[in-house]
């Protein structure tokens, strides 16, 4: 078979198998395909677990939601917490600020808040030579709606945040601004 024709035979064989897998191995499409390190390292992170004093999770929200999402082209390795508080943003701000930096977590670049959120942090680290973002943010009735998730009562009160590590599952560096 002329070189021509085996060239032709392989670039038709490499754009059918591209097309089989969702064009995967030609536009670099990232899934969550050997993720699960990287969720459990995240999910085992303190800061997740040390919210101010009084902040409880809300009933349906104990446990810290993790795993790894694959849209857009890209894939998140995500762990999340919930927690309803009953005293003000600040007390928040000021508790997260503090552990994070004990944590080793370093402020990232600042980014205008989205409105209503009084509580919007975040901070960058390394998890086991991972790029890792930290978030803390308030929890609004319009972000529960959006997502199609009941609106938990004890958020009704204080201030209601969520605190999420997140990192890009093949492990490209990420900061606050992503």
């Amino acid at each position: 078979m002329p070189i021509r024709t085996r060239t032709t035979l392989l670039l038709a064989l490499a754009l059918t198998v591209g097309g089989l897998t969702g064009c995967s191995t030609l536009t670099g499409y990232q899934d969550c395909g050997g993720s699960q390190e990287r969720v459990r390292s995240l999910r085992a992170l303190a800061i997740l677990d040390t919210p101010p004093g009084k902040a409880t999770p809300p009933r349906g929200y104990e446990e810290v939601d993790a795993g790894c999402w694959d849209d857009s082209g890209e894939a998140w390795a995500y762990a999340h917490r919930t927690y309803a508080f009953p005293g003000t943003p600040e007390e928040v701000l000021r508790h997260y600020r503090a552990a994070a930096a004990r944590d080793g977590w370093r402020p990232g670049r600042t980014r205008p808040s989205a409105a209503g959120h009084a509580i919007d942090l975040c901070f960058t680290r390394e998890v086991e030579g991972t790029p890792t973002v930290l978030t803390v943010y308030s929890l609004t009735r319009e972000a529960f709606a959006s997502s199609g998730d009941p609106f938990p009562p004890e958020l009704a009160t204080g201030s209601g945040f969520a605190v999420e590590a997140t990192a890009d599952a093949a492990g490209t560096a990420t900061d606050c601004a992503d």
